[in-house]
């Protein structure tokens, strides 16, 4: 996406070329908190809620997907908006509860649910568990026969249609996400001849970061689809369809925003042919967005630590790098490395005046944030910020390697600014080191 574009829409830049987010100086922030860092902008996250449900027929429903990022302002802001969340593991449930969200607004999915995971969800009564294949099935049903409750259970289906894509195919294949289609109408029966188990519906989410509104569309079609031919087959109506995430956030030249017009207007439609079926009268239409709710939002601050040229090539040598932000290095599923709008930000009204790779400091050549990226003419102590920062970055990235400190995370609210996170230290990692010593010399 285009760096000027981005800072025009959402934040403002001071006659001398220093952003502002929330009315903040960048400056006054990185002296506040530190390099590196990440800050979240709630406006921000605001504008893309607000824009989202404006769109979105009024029989739906919004899940926020808390893998984007788990951090506990976050959480908070979407259950303030009375927002569920979607978990994948028990360290996500420890979250989501942290933050004050009620076990009925929680649903979990994941194809690799432990049995110690399935059976925190089921005795805290869980709103609804995605089930993913036949054994998860059972050993959900054991252990609620176990616990003398009765769950509520989602099947997710990996269509036969290949109404996938994106940047990552997660169905319409050979997948391990999902029970494919075909194998669908004796895992229903099984489930609602059970009595430790309560049917609530289908869950679909076959590809993420999707710019198309027509791809997305096809997907929604499918679920629809395929939640008909369940609750024709069951001979009931279905309490919950859940369409899974999947909406994208432009990153890279040439990419394009999502048009949330013309999807609002698709889904009206469908809903329009879902209010002729009966099977969908109290249905509870359900997204799951994490991605295009919160990216957009953050921003990942570093400062220029080193300069140097090697055999004519400049490199800008930053203090955090792939081990904050993996995604912005390209080692995040990425075929063929693309940068990440990025930019000086003490320095935002200077047009690019040469051309550099922009390097972390980890001991690896895969550190490496941006390659050939036109900037103004750098100084060490200059500001570097990686936009589209605010999912899949900090949560995404091997914080643990070369034992760095971890980024402190800053979010601003009206004007005002507040630690969000904690910047870690060196000696976190001794923790456990220091554990196991105690260990042996306790064995001597």
């Amino acid at each position: 996406m285009n760096l000027p574009d981005l800072v025009a829409d959402y934040w403002k830049v001071t006659p001398g070329g220093e952003l502002l987010v929330g009315g903040l100086p960048i400056s006054l922030l990185v002296t506040r908190y530190g390099t590196p860092l990440f800050i979240y902008d709630a406006g921000v996250i605001e504008r893309k809620y607000s824009t989202l449900r404006q769109v979105l027929p009024d029989s739906f429903s919004l899940a926020y997907s808390v893998k984007a990022n788990p951090n506990p302002a976050f959480l908070r802001f979407f259950l303030d908006r009375e927002c569920a969340l979607e978990i994948a593991s028990s360290g996500e449930f420890y979250q989501a509860r942290s933050a004050g969200c009620s076990p009925k607004n929680l649903l979990f999915a994941g194809p690799g649910k432990t049995e110690s995971e399935l059976e925190l969800a089921i005795a805290e009564r869980i709103g609804e568990i995605h089930a993913e294949s036949r054994l998860e099935i059972e050993r959900i049903s054991a252990i609620s026969n176990r616990l003398g409750v009765r769950t509520n259970l989602a099947i997710r289906v990996n269509p036969s249609d290949d109404a996938s894509g994106g940047a990552m195919t997660m169905g319409g294949r050979s997948a391990p996400f999902g029970v494919d289609e075909e194998q669908l109408d004796p895992l229903l029966q099984q489930v609602v001849s059970d009595p430790h188990l309560s049917f609530r519906g289908i869950h679909l989410f076959v590809g993420t970061q999707i710019l198309d509104h027509e791809l997305l569309l096809a997907q929604y079609r499918s679920g629809f689809r395929i939640a008909k031919h369940a609750a024709t087959f069951l001979q009931s109506s279905l309490p919950t369809v859940d369409f899974g995430g999947g909406l994208g956030v432009p990153y890279f030249s040439g990419d394009h925003e999502l048009d949330l017009e013309q999807l609002g207007i698709g889904l009206n439609e469908l809903m329009a042919a879902a209010e002729k079926e009966p099977c969908f009268s109290h249905t509870r239409f359900i997204l799951e967005p994490g991605r295009f709710l919160a990216a957009e939002a953050g921003l990942y601050i570093t400062r220029i630590n080193d300069i140097k040229i090697s055999r004519g090539k400049k490199f800008l040598i930053l203090d955090g790098g792939m081990h904050h932000h993996l995604a912005a290095s390209g080692n995040l599923g990425q075929i063929v490395k693309r940068n990440f709008p990025m930019g000086i930000l003490n320095k935002l009204c200077l047009s690019g005046a040469e051309t550099v790779d922009v390097v972390g400091p980890l001991c690896t050549p895969l550190d490496t944030v941006g390659r050939s990226v036109s900037l103004p003419r750098a100084e060490v102590g200059d500001i570097v910020g990686i936009f589209q920062s605010g999912a899949y970055a900090r949560s995404a990235s091997p914080a643990g390697f070369l034992s760095h400190p971890s980024p402190p995370e800053v979010w601003i609210e009206d004007g005002q600014d507040f630690l969000a996170r904690r910047r870690g230290s060196s000696e976190d990692y001794l923790r456990d080191v220091v554990q196991i010593s105690a260990v042996a010399d306790s064995n001597e």
